[in-house]
């Protein structure tokens, strides 16, 4: 894979962009962090369900009260996982996600059943998996940012998660454009086994020895983890991704931002690594601790 500077500087340029967004919505307060992944959310459903409609036309048929419910179900999932601090005219989002969720849960298969005609069990189980794929993620993520699980500070494991991800997308970018010769994967073609090798080495390197010396995270073993599942979990995630454009005969998920694609294409990786993240920061530090 050559290195194309032309693409390289556009990609960068856009990318400058993106993390000023990206950062303020990150770390101004909860309420931003908020915003930003519920506009995140939405627009990976939108890329979402055109995706899926071009891999399988019959999704296509399924009603727009279906896609319309079951993205209001994800949102109500995605703020179940908000806590207390979450509180909009007395009202906790909490509790709000919860009714959401239940209300669409019921109203989505009885409207399915005696309203559309043309019901699919199989539209249904493409609705399901993307309430798990994005819907659930980004409630973790919420949950990450909430709770304060690595060194009392919970927008620090978002942060180190998201800058894991972008270091290695682009260290596996610059490595496998000057050396890469070995294709990883049919799938992704550009991928490389030595870029994506050296990515994710760099990548661990990196976040750790920033995060231990630049910014006094003392706690490298949790900086190495995250980084880890960050570049392995984070590239099945692309891969994974990928494989779903191929499928649909597309090659952006959307265009939201000029040499990144869509939310799906620029978050495709965060999406997977998420739920991996969650499962170290709740289950493994707590029985290491």
């Amino acid at each position: 894979m050559a290195f194309n500077l032309s693409t390289f500087r556009t990609r960068a340029l856009t990318a400058v962009v993106f993390v000023v967004v990206m950062l303020v919505g990150l770390l101004w307060n909860q309420w931003s962090f908020l915003l930003l992944f519920s506009i995140i959310h939405f627009g990976c459903w939108i890329e979402y369900q055109k995706l899926v409609a071009l891999i399988d036309p019959a999704y296509s048929e399924t009603s727009g009260l279906h896609k319309i419910l079951v993205v209001l179900a994800g949102y109500g999932l995605m703020l179940w996982f908000t806590n207390e601090a979450y509180v909009v005219l007395g009202v906790r989002l909490h509790e709000l996600g919860w009714w959401m969720l239940m209300i669409c849960a019921i109203v989505l298969p009885v409207s399915e059943v005696l309203l559309s005609q043309n019901f699919s069990l199989r539209s249904l189980m493409y609705s399901l998996a993307g309430l798990v794929y994005i819907s659930l993620s980004w409630g973790l993520m919420i949950a990450l940012r909430n709770g304060g699980a690595f060194l009392d500070l919970g927008w620090i494991v978002p942060c180190v998660l998201i800058a894991a991800i972008w270091i290695n997308d682009t260290m596996a970018y610059i490595v496998g454009s000057f050396i890469g010769k070995t294709p990883l994967s049919p799938i992704s073609p550009k991928k490389t086994w030595e870029g994506t090798i050296g990515g994710a080495l760099l990548c661990i390197a990196a976040v750790t020895l920033v995060g231990y010396y630049g910014f006094g995270l003392h706690a490298y073993a949790d900086l190495i983890a995250i980084s880890a599942i960050a570049a392995v979990v984070g590239t099945i995630g692309d891969l994974l991704q990928s494989k779903l454009k191929r499928l649909a005969g597309v090659k952006d998920s959307g265009n939201i931002m000029p040499g990144h694609g869509g939310f799906l294409d620029r978050f495709d990786s965060l999406l997977l690594a998420t739920p991996f993240v969650w499962v170290y920061i709740r289950f493994i530090t707590d029985y290491l601790s």
